[in-house]
């Protein structure tokens, strides 16, 4: 239901395209995080001008509020966040790690006390496609069980078969939902959803390997590696990705589940993988901590009180090229709306312009070279 074409390779990272109903999706692609149907601070024609393809909603708290219900009444999450481009949502299985003091897991899913107002939730792994296609997303995603690092092997073995079988829960639901959604006689043309699957086992390469190997031996659209940036230390990161990438299927898209820093974000492009979401570019931005190609920079800090140059002298985006440095610090210290505003422009023009250069470096068979002079340039602030 979701095809991936490879446009290019250089060494195991490559660029391509995940075709869907909704447009096509140009990898390596940064997906702006929507949890609640809105990406914070920005409108859906700014984020279009800058150029997201895709944005990430989060089933377990749009279920909480406004509730699925009242998103398929008012014509699925697309229309009702006014984004007519692709949408992926996550199945709430981060919840899990995130709200561990409120939940409670068993076979048959996931017991939560409501943060909201304490009222008990359950998430079972129907459930949770269920939500998912009331929402009418794109690409869904199994309910998984992700473990804060560092755990015991037994755990993480526990959590790694238990990610299996509500797998193959999940990809039951969605086949029998599924037949509602696709008009008959479609054939090959890609106008239905997709489900991945996501690899867990910490940081065992063991059971990584057995996570992969079963989630493909049940079969999805796609394959996510999470379970990572939970913990973990750099090291440890960087050698589970790079064991687990080539465990996945080089014809499907291979996502890694909430990694935000730009290190991280290229180094998982140099192992092969295609799509990214994290809440760093726009919370950082929220907090004055902003993403130029020397660095970060904290915008609230004195030194930039009569500052007149732009934040990022290299960057074409809207603040960058209308306003200083110190009138960003202005409206960060009087807590203007606006502050918010143009720290997220900046910062996710940032990262999706990060993922365009990775792609045209990797059709030009230079993604290493271009990979360590960005970052040399990134790390001399």
């Amino acid at each position: 239901m979701l095809f991936f074409t490879l446009d290019a390779a250089d060494g195991r990272a490559r660029a391509g395209r995940i075709a869907t109903a909704r447009g096509v999706i140009h990898t390596p692609q940064f997906m702006p995080v929507g949890t609640l149907g809105t990406v914070k601070a920005m409108t859906p024609e700014e984020l279009e001008a800058l150029g997201a393809e895709i944005v990430l909603g989060n089933t377990y708290h749009l279920h909480l509020r406004p509730g699925e219900d009242v998103v398929a009444a008012l014509g699925g999450l697309h229309r009702f966040m006014h984004w007519e481009r692709p949408i992926l949502t996550d199945s709430g299985g981060y919840q899990v790690f995130s709200l561990a003091a409120l939940n409670r897991v068993s076979e048959e899913g996931v017991t939560f006390r409501n943060h909201l107002d304490g009222a008990q939730v359950f998430l079972s792994p129907e459930r949770a496609i269920e939500i998912q296609q009331a929402l009418g997303s794109d690409i869904r995603m199994c309910l998984d069980e992700l473990v804060a690092l560092p755990a015991e092997p037994a755990r993480l073995r526990e959590a790694v078969e238990r990610t299996t079988r509500w797998a193959a829960r999940c990809k039951a639901a969605h086949l029998k939902g599924r037949s509602g959604e696709v008009p008959p006689g479609a054939g090959q043309i890609p106008n239905g959803p997709a489900l991945f699957g996501i690899v867990q086992g910490g940081t065992l390469p063991e059971l990584r390997r057995q996570s992969a190997e079963q989630l493909q031996a049940i079969g999805f659209d796609g394959y996510a590696i999470g379970g990572l940036t939970v913990g973990e230390d750099p090291l440890a990161f960087a050698e589970t990705l790079a064991a687990t990438a080539p465990l996945l299927s080089g014809h499907q898209p291979r996502y890694l589940m909430g990694a935000g820093e730009p290190e991280d974000l290229l180094r998982a492009i140099g192992e092969g993988m295609d799509l990214f979401d994290c809440v760093l570019p726009t919370r950082n931005a929220r907090n004055g901590s902003l993403f130029t190609r020397r660095g970060k920079v904290s915008i609230k800090q004195v030194r930039y009180q009569r500052d007149p140059e732009p934040l990022d002298p290299e960057c074409a985006c809207p603040t960058c090229r209308n306003y200083s440095r110190g009138y960003l610090r202005h409206l960060f210290q009087s807590g203007e709306i606006l502050s918010m505003r143009l720290n997220t422009t900046h910062n996710l023009h940032f990262y999706l312009s990060l993922m365009r250069d990775a792609r045209l470096a990797i059709a030009a068979g230079r993604y290493a070279d271009w990979a360590k002079g960005f970052l040399e340039t990134y790390r001399s602030a």
